[in-house]
């Protein structure tokens, strides 16, 4: 059912906006279609590459809307008929009435996330808030967005049909009933409508999600993060953290679960995996070189001992190098396999202007 506007003072007028793979095309045409007076502020986050240059991006939307686009700055308060986009390489967490832009640590193995931004947008602004989830890859945001549901606001996204990359809006479907997904060329005026809905007064923002938005912005801003407060939160797990080689506790935000480590880096459980994977990689090529090296030295000590005349122990030496030659070749073929798959991803994303942080 499409809203009633009404003139209300407690409206939504917190809109907040998750996008990865292929995001800044939309929200060119989203942005162009909204009107400079719009009586809300909107908040930004798309994944990028740690050398992008947000500034660029930033003027790009100013091109093509009537709003005033910026770049978020930190401790900054924010005002209506704004967009305000995270910059590279860090965090965009929301206050009551200011910014917090901070270089935490990553989640879902993106800085920056979409999930954090969610969450306090949530956690601050409970039904007030708008959720809006475009085009990306993998699952960032859905924990987010179900954490705006929880709180009372609206949630919607981009129609997974018409997305360039569809995982993560149809990710958000597959785990919550959002109130709207909608081709983003209806979204601009379906924004203009919701903003001026009266916000729910019946929602409470759950304690878990303020919690979970207390420890995350101390440890984003302070760098301070404790494990007990990890146990309030959830179990630990058998499992550790791909990025700093701590504990991992389960956190569950009503049907959904996540993993985080009191360092605070996050991950759903795909971007586990995939970080898994990686600290996987890393150690193959540690091993690769190590085997390397004695690979290196076998073959001089046989050197040596076939000078000295020492026939059998230089025998005895080559057949160990050409035992792990074959060890060797293996872990060169696996990580040749693996590289050119990232190859590819990587295309990909830079035909997006995507990449992890």
């Amino acid at each position: 059912m499409r809203p009633t506007p009404t003139s209300v003072t407690n409206h939504h007028d917190i809109v907040v906006i998750g996008t990865s793979a292929g995001g800044m095309n939309v929200l060119v045409k989203l942005l162009e279609q909204l009107p400079a007076y719009l009586p809300a502020s909107i908040f930004i986050v798309q994944h990028l590459a740690r050398n992008s240059n947000v500034h660029v991006l930033v003027d790009r939307l100013n091109r093509h809307t009537e709003m005033v686009c910026e770049v978020a700055e930190h401790e900054k308060a924010f005002e209506p008929g704004h967009v305000y986009f995270c910059p590279q390489d860090h965090h965009l967490l929301l206050g009551r009435g200011r910014m917090l832009v901070t270089k935490g640590p990553r989640e879902n193995l993106f800085r920056p996330a979409i999930d954090p931004l969610f969450r306090s947008a949530a956690a601050a602004y409970d039904s007030r808030v708008i959720g809006i989830i475009l085009t990306g890859m993998l699952q960032d945001g859905t924990v987010g967005m179900q954490a705006v549901k929880r709180s009372g606001g609206l949630t919607m996204v981009q129609l997974p049909a018409e997305a360039e990359y569809p995982d993560m809006p149809q990710s958000v479907m597959n785990e919550i009933e959002v109130d709207y997904a909608v081709p983003v060329g209806e979204m601009g005026l379906l924004l203009q409508e919701l903003v001026s809905v009266p916000a729910s007064a019946d929602h409470k923002v759950p304690d878990d999600v303020k919690y979970e938005a207390t420890i995350a912005e101390r440890i984003m801003t302070n760098g301070l993060g404790q494990s007990d407060e990890m146990g309030v939160m959830g179990p630990q797990v058998p499992l550790t953290c791909p990025d700093c080689g701590g504990a991992l506790w389960e956190v569950k935000n009503g049907h959904l679960g996540h993993l985080r480590c009191h360092t605070g880096h996050t991950f759903s459980p795909e971007s586990y995996l995939a970080g898994n994977m990686e600290a996987l990689e890393e150690t193959m090529w540690v091993a690769l070189r190590m085997l390397e090296e004695r690979r290196t030295m076998l073959s001089s000590m046989a050197d040596q001992d076939r000078k000295r005349g020492s026939r059998y122990w230089a025998n005895s030496q080559e057949e160990r190098a050409e035992e792990l030659k074959v060890h060797i070749e293996r872990i060169r073929k696996i990580l040749l396999a693996n590289a050119n798959s990232k190859k590819q991803e990587k295309q990909t994303e830079g035909e997006s202007g995507v990449g992890r942080a």
